[in-house]
């Protein structure tokens, strides 16, 4: 979860575009597969605004929260391919779903217009502030010393975290207990009191926590630095390959869009996060501005649902989208 004013700063940006007249027929809606509040929440309302404005009409945000945004997914692959009803998506809905879900209801590449991605969210690798370990080496070292003591959390199964920390486990060769919990409050609470070793981080969620020094940031599970911790090394700077996690947000609409309308739609999104007021919002919400094209974005997903389903189906993580 982002801090309370980094999703303030969000919305606050999107009140900043121009308006649109409410008396207009039609409206646009953006589906987000969470619930208000959170920061793909306050990402679709900027892109409701830009996407109601590249049509001339106003654009809505509507919120599907359920099944690691599966069910808002369902909606937009159903919805008319008119341009009318669009899907805020992300890793979760459409990175490792796909895998984790034997019934999600969708399929994420054949089911989807693509659009635009938009931003991604860089990942850190945390561990409390007394374990004796300052560099990934060292953690692994010492988790293979103690093979089945060390534990870390995330906020359920399934979610970033837990994946993020299966795929490291299954780059190194640790073996640490997962420890799941409700939310990311009571994860970073737990790890503050000593009682959580280690965890994978969206790095806005813990950077108080890391300056504060009430927890240690070991590594970037990303593949570039971050400008909030330039001391901060990358797994791969490491000698943890491939373990990459940054999660990411694009905008879908439902399959056999017109190719002029998807045109028109990636024309504004991308003009409008060239914006100051924007890309700085996004960027000061603990986001990096990352804008692929139509086809860039699909080889992504395709490649993000490869590469998490072998680290989903070699720890056997199975869910229920029901």
């Amino acid at each position: 979860m982002l801090k309370r004013r980094s999703v303030l700063a969000l919305a606050a940006a999107s009140s900043l575009l121009p308006g649109l007249s409410l008396a207009q027929a039609k409206t646009l809606k953006v589906v987000v597969g969470y619930p208000p509040g959170g920061p793909t929440d306050a990402l679709a309302r900027i892109v409701a605004q830009v996407m109601g404005e590249a049509l001339g009409q106003p654009g809505i945000v509507e919120n599907q929260a359920g099944a690691m945004g599966a069910i808002g997914a369902r909606t937009v692959a159903r919805a008319a391919p008119d341009g009318q009803t669009l899907l805020l998506c992300t890793s979760q809905s459409h990175g490792t779903n796909p895998t984790l879900f034997k019934g999600a209801g969708y399929d994420a590449l054949r089911d989807f217009t693509m659009i635009a991605g938009l931003a991604d969210i860089q990942q850190v690798l945390v561990v409390r502030k007394d374990l004796p370990v300052n560099t990934v080496q060292e953690l692994v070292a010492y988790a293979k010393a103690r093979p089945g003591k060390l534990n870390y959390a995330s906020t359920g199964s399934g979610a970033g975290a837990h994946l993020a920390m299966e795929m490291f486990k299954q780059k190194t060769g640790v073996d640490i207990v997962h420890i799941p919990f409700k939310g990311g409050a009571q994860m970073t609470t737990e790890i503050i009191a000593g009682r959580i070793d280690a965890t994978f981080a969206t790095l806005s969620s813990v950077l108080g926590q890391i300056k504060g020094g009430t927890m240690r940031a070991i590594a970037l599970a990303s593949d570039r630095p971050s400008p909030q911790l330039p001391n901060v090394p990358l797994l791969k700077d490491q000698g943890v390959l491939g373990c990459e996690a940054d999660s990411w947000l694009g905008l879908l609409g439902p399959a056999d869009m017109p190719p002029a309308l998807v045109d028109r739609y990636y024309r504004a999104i991308s003009e409008a996060f060239r914006k100051p007021v924007i890309h700085d919002a996004v960027v000061n919400a603990g986001m990096v501005v990352n804008i692929r094209e139509p086809a860039v974005f699909r080889r992504h997903v395709a490649n993000e649902i490869d590469r998490w389903a072998a680290v989903i189906r070699t720890a056997d993580i199975k869910l229920d989208a029901n």
